[in-house]
This record gives structure tokens, C-alpha cells and sequence, in this order.
């Protein structure tokens, strides 16, 4: 029958312009792009893992910063020492240490094998971890599975290991007057190891550093001190000039060592007496205001070819020159 459909037959459309999307579906056919990283996948385990990272790296800041931080709040900071030469010879010369870090699954050497016998000697305490921690401990440094920590150096102040010593002096508790070694601008750790060698082997009773901009006892300078670090102590000057001014209060006389001195130490005659020699820097010497504040300016003679002396080697010529008087072999 006409305009009736037949059932199950489709209308067929017209030929011809049809209504389209105006191209809003063409970004579906772009694509996504590359596949990113899985650390940058939300849904992924490692985009988890670089979160929790940057959360623990948020709240303890780096190695450098720590110890920066520590030093302003006045407190000693720890020291590592890495790789294996050196771990064995510190801890030969009885550098103190806090415990000897040993990688797991590390290749065993002549070193390594004293090392671990040298800190059992000294029941220094073995921790043995993975490299990532270890990596992490001493800095990101060349440890060769190796690290020794040395715990912090406990200065006294200089003013009071002074007074004790005059106390001592006077009291008949030590024989010789006191003696001390005071460094102006020096940074060197092996000049200070040097100079606390020199101290020790002549008699002398401390060795004074300033607060700041100055060397401290690191691992370098007692090694170079051959364990004479224990026997002398290396007391800190909060100000250096303010301290030469309270030791000659009490009576020590400040004689600072220079190429142009008043006085040639052959012709010293204050040896006999409290003595606090100051030696400088080899290129700078020693600076206006503590050259201001000394009693006498003492050099050493020396031939005209050579420049200068580096500074430990004065001080222990000029401690040994105090050491010879004070026995009366003038």
C-alpha cells in the first residue's frame, strides 16, 4: 500500500552536503604525544617514589647546608674522611674517630684489612652499609667503600687555658714558663699539624687559632701532628687581637715573628719569660693590628736568596731558640 514502509526497510539519506562537526573532532585524531616518564605518570609507582623524595629533600637540606647551619649556631661540625689511603693512615696516627663506614660487599685490600684491624684495636665501631648511604654520608665523595668519621674538636677557650697555665706555673705545678703559639691568618690544616708537632716537642703549652677565617683541627692536621694533638691543646680566640691584649695583661709577653723585625731572635732576651709567639701567613705575614699589638717584632736570620720561611718551619725554629735559653745553654 502506498506511504506504508515496508517493516525492516531502512530510509536510504539524499545525496548530497550533510551537516558535519565543523572540525571539532580533529584534535582527537593529534594524538597524545609522547608516553611520559613513568616518574611523571600520577597512576605509576615511581611517580610516588619521586614525590616522597622531594618531600624528604624539603625537609632535611643538603650535607653542605647542615654544616653550614651548625657553624652558625655555633656548634663543632663532623668531619669524614674518605677513600682508603687515607681512612688507614688516619687512623695509624691515631686520629680520633667515631666510627669506620665499611660498603657491603666490598673488594678486600691490604687497606681495608688494617683498617678494620686498627679500629677493632681501638674498639672504634664498624658500620657496614650500602653504597647509596654511603654516597649520601660522606657527600657524594671518592670513599672507595671507605669512611672514617671523626668526631667534632673540643677547643678551649684561649683566655682560660692561659690563666690555668699561669696558675700551674706559678703553683710549681709545671717548670717551664708558659709558652704559646698563636696563628694569624693561617689555613693551611698541615702548617697547624706542623706547628702543634713543634709546640709539643719543645715545651709548648697551646696553640691559639682565631673564630674565623682560620684553619681548625681537621683529619689533615692531626695526621700531620703525629698524635702531638693530644698532648697540645689548640684553644680558639673569639677575637685574636683582644686575646693578645688579655695575655699581656697577665704578664705573657707577645712576640710576633716577621722578616723585618725589631729584633733578631739570636738576640732574644725575653725567653726566659711567658711567651706567646704569633706567626702570619707566608704571603701575607702578619696583619696591621696584631703586628700593632705585639711586645717585639723578632725575625729570624736567614739567607737573603731566600724570600721567606713557611710558617711552621718558624715557629719551630723560634721555638727551639726559646728552648735553648730556657736551659741556660746561651
Amino acid at each position: 500500500m502506498a506511504g506504508k514502509q515496508r517493516p525492516g526497510a531502512i530510509r536510504k539519506a539524499k545525496k548530497g552536503p550533510t551537516t558535519g562537526t565543523g572540525g571539532h573532532g580533529r584534535k582527537a585524531l593529534e594524538g597524545k604525544g609522547p608516553t611520559p616518564k613513568a616518574e611523571d605518570r600520577p597512576y605509576h609507582k615511581a611517580y610516588r617514589g619521586k614525590e616522597l623524595a622531594a618531600r624528604s629533600a624539603a625537609k632535611q637540606p643538603s650535607r653542605g647546608l647542615r654544616q653550614a647551619a651548625a657553624g652558625r649556631r655555633g656548634k663543632p661540625t663532623e668531619e669524614m674522611v674518605t677513600g682508603r689511603n687515607s681512612v688507614v693512615e688516619a687512623l695509624r696516627a691515631n686520629v680520633p674517630a667515631k666510627t669506620l663506614y665499611v660498603a657491603v660487599r666490598i673488594e678486600m685490600d691490604d687497606r681495608v684489612r688494617e683498617s678494620l684491624q686498627l679500629a677493632a684495636d681501638r674498639n672504634v665501631p664498624v658500620m657496614e652499609v650500602h653504597k647509596p648511604e654511603l654516597d649520601r654520608l660522606t657527600g657524594d665523595a671518592v670513599h672507595q667503600g671507605l669512611a672514617l668519621q671523626i668526631p667534632p674538636y673540643e677547643y678551649p677557650d684561649a683566655v682560660d687555658l692561659a690563666q690555668e697555665t699561669i696558675e700551674k706555673w706559678k703553683k710549681g705545678y709545671i717548670n717551664n714558663a708558659p709558652l704559646f703559639v698563636a696563628l694569624d691568618g693561617i689555613t693551611d690544616p698541615r702548617n697547624l699539624g706542623a706547628i702543634i708537632r713543634s709546640a709539643s716537642a719543645f715545651s709548648g703549652h697551646g696553640v691559639v687559632v682565631p673564630e674565623r677565617r682560620s684553619v681548625g683541627m681537621t683529619a689533615s692536621a692531626w695526621k700531620t701532628s703525629a698524635g702531638a694533638a693530644v698532648r697540645v691543646p689548640v684553644a680558639k680566640a673569639a677575637n685574636l687581637n683582644s686575646t693578645l691584649k688579655t695575655f699581656k695583661d697577665m704578664g705573657i709577653y707577645v712576640l710576633g715573628l716577621d722578616g723585618e723585625g725589631d729584633v733578631s731572635l739570636p738576640d732574644l732576651t725575653l725567653a726566659r719569660e711567658p711567651v706567646c709567639i704569633v706567626v702570619g701567613s707566608e704571603g701575607k705575614g702578619l696583619s696591621r693590628l696584631v703586628r700593632e699589638n705585639c711586645d717585639q717584632i723578632v725575625s729570624i736570620p736567614i739567607d737573603s736568596a731566600m724570600e721567606s720561611l713557611n710558617a711552621s718551619m718558624a715557629v719551630g725554629i723560634s721555638l727551639y731558640e726559646v728552648s735553648r735559653r730556657r736551659s741556660g745553654k746561651d
